[in-house]
């Protein structure tokens, strides 16, 4: 006859010995992630810094990360995809003043003098003043500006959309190439910008902040406003605007960080 042997009751474990069971699991799971992590962040604080150019300061494998997210964004990326907008009343009435580089040390500025220049590259450079701009439809948006900086503050900001300017003054032809640069009167903020986002129905060239003309220290006469990237790319006081299909100096991704900074 056949003997069925039955296999033992497993014995349950205790409370303490789940707690145990788990907590070695989760130690061994920490430590293990950790260990990667640290030799991750160390490999790449090891790694060679990119070759300076339109970019600078970031470890090469960085850099070519940062590039492929750009090219990744970049094709996604839509005029319908708008940024949130707020009613007036929730702006800031005394708005944030962060950096002035580029207009705190520009003491030769005679802002009744402004013009917009605008570069050409097989004409005659155009010089635009205040005024013709101010004659265009005007625009307004209340919307989140946000900072690298880890803030954000409700702004009420009005000016001309970039892409009716650009049409008003035949630049359309111009606006075709892949990027636009943007200067400080004395070139020492600059930026660069990718066409999807110059002709981003959001995007102003705004000269007035909360119903008022600009304050100088937010950019007076005439700034960038643009909604779908960070600060950074906000540049005051334009001076200067040209066009290219390579991509122009940028004065932060040349101190590291992401040449793109959109949101």
């Amino acid at each position: 006859m056949k003997t069925n042997h039955k296999k033992p009751a497993k014995i349950p474990l205790t409370v303490d010995q789940k707690i145990r069971r788990r907590t070695f699991i989760s130690f061994g799971t920490f430590l293990a992630l950790g260990s990667g992590a640290f030799v991750g962040w160390k490999w790449l604080l090891n790694a060679p810094e990119e070759t300076a150019g339109i970019t600078a300061g970031a470890r090469a494998p960085l850099r070519r990360a940062l590039n492929k997210t750009e090219l990744f964004f970049r094709n996604f990326f839509s005029n319908k995809h708008l940024v949130k907008t707020y009613p007036v009343e929730r702006a800031a009435k005394s708005p944030r003043i962060n950096s002035l580089i580029g207009i705190e040390d520009d003491e030769d500025f005679d802002i009744a003098a402004w013009k917009l220049q605008v570069k050409l590259n097989n004409q005659k450079n155009r010089y635009i003043t205040i005024e013709e701009i101010k004659a265009l439809p005007k625009t307004e948006i209340v919307y989140d500006f946000k900072c690298v900086e880890g803030w954000d503050e409700i702004q009420y900001w009005a000016g001309v959309k970039l892409s009716d300017f650009l049409t008003h003054f035949q630049l359309e032809n111009e606006a075709e190439k892949q990027y636009m640069g943007l200067e400080t009167p004395n070139g020492a903020y600059y930026v660069g910008l990718e066409r999807e986002s110059i002709l981003h129905t959001q995007t102003l060239l705004a000269y007035e902040m909360n119903g008022k003309a600009i304050s100088t220290e937010h950019g007076a006469p005439l700034r960038l406003i643009i909604p779908v990237k960070y600060g950074i790319k906000n540049l005051k006081r334009i001076g200067m605007i040209s066009f290219s299909n390579s991509r122009p100096k940028d004065y932060w991704a040349e101190q590291g960080y992401d040449y793109y900074s959109g949101l």
